[in-house]
């Protein structure tokens, strides 16, 4: 038998806790001394007590899980409970962790706002390239709307191309149009350069992007959710210069490790 605040203690509540669920009936001491009123809890009672404390973290009343209690949940029946809840809070974590990043970019925006672009924009004419892609269309050309799904559109590309006899010659370049809609979506083009031309059976496209004459670039390193300060610093030096942007600008990929910070990236964007 244990007291209150040995059993409180073996199961990570506080004994304020136990006395609350002995006063609403969810878990009663197994044995309670007449004379003190001392409570005293069995083993065996730390297996409810672990059930209460799941179906809480499920987000159950207390009157609720009295009644689930009560239909003898089966551990099956819990463990598949537990599974959902840990699967919707993972989904939460990672929709967090993809605003925070937003919300850091932003910030980092807005803190170099005045001040005279650092990083070294240069003006370049850029050669014909031909490239193995596959297309995809974003909800707009924010970070939070481009990223889920030329992720996604990459990674199924990667995977035909090596599927196929052709093989990469150069890195993967991503570039944007506005959709032929005209309703403001974005139609996202994920490619990687490669030597080979068209030809029957590939499950790919395999196109040709036309030399750009003159592009603005600059160097973004760091994962591609962070990428705003580095695209409105190149948008700056090339409002400053008078110069005039002629479209989307492409994503070169100079260096891709595992960890998406350590990601290097040109910006190059089209001048008229």
């Amino acid at each position: 038998m244990f007291t209150i605040g040995d059993f409180a203690r073996h199961g990570r509540v506080s004994a304020r806790m136990l006395r609350h669920y002995d006063a609403i009936g969810l878990l009663r001491p197994e044995r309670t001394d007449p004379f003190t009123g001392y409570r005293h809890y069995g083993a065996a009672q730390l297996s409810r007590l672990n059930r209460i404390i799941a179906l809480k973290d499920l987000g159950f009343t207390l009157d609720q899980v009295g009644r689930i209690l009560q239909e003898k949940v089966s551990t099956d029946e819990l463990r598949g409970m537990l599974v959902l809840r840990r699967a919707e809070l993972e989904a939460a974590m990672a929709v967090a962790a993809a605003t925070l990043g937003q919300v850091e970019a932003r910030l980092r925006t807005i803190e170099s706002e005045g001040r005279m672009p650092t990083d070294d924009v240069v003006i370049k004419s850029l050669p014909a390239v031909r490239v193995a892609e596959l297309t995809a269309v974003a909800e707009s050309y924010a970070p939070e709307h481009i990223g889920p799904v030329i992720g996604p559109l990459y990674q199924e590309l990667f995977r035909r191309v090596e599927l196929s006899d052709i093989s990469p010659s150069g890195p993967g370049i991503a570039y944007y149009e506005d959709s032929p809609e005209g309703d403001g979506t974005i139609v996202v083009h994920a490619g990687v350069t490669v030597a080979a031309g068209p030809r029957p059976g590939l499950d790919f496209a395999i196109v040709e992007l036309p030399a750009i004459e003159r592009a603005a670039t600059v160097v973004h390193r760091g994962s591609m959710q962070s990428v705003m300060p580095t695209a409105q610093t190149l948008a700056r030096w090339i409002d400053a210069g008078g110069h005039r942007s002629a479209g989307y600008a492409r994503e070169v990929s100079l260096e891709c490790p595992p960890d998406p910070d350590q990601w290097v990236t040109e910006l190059q964007e089209p001048l008229a």
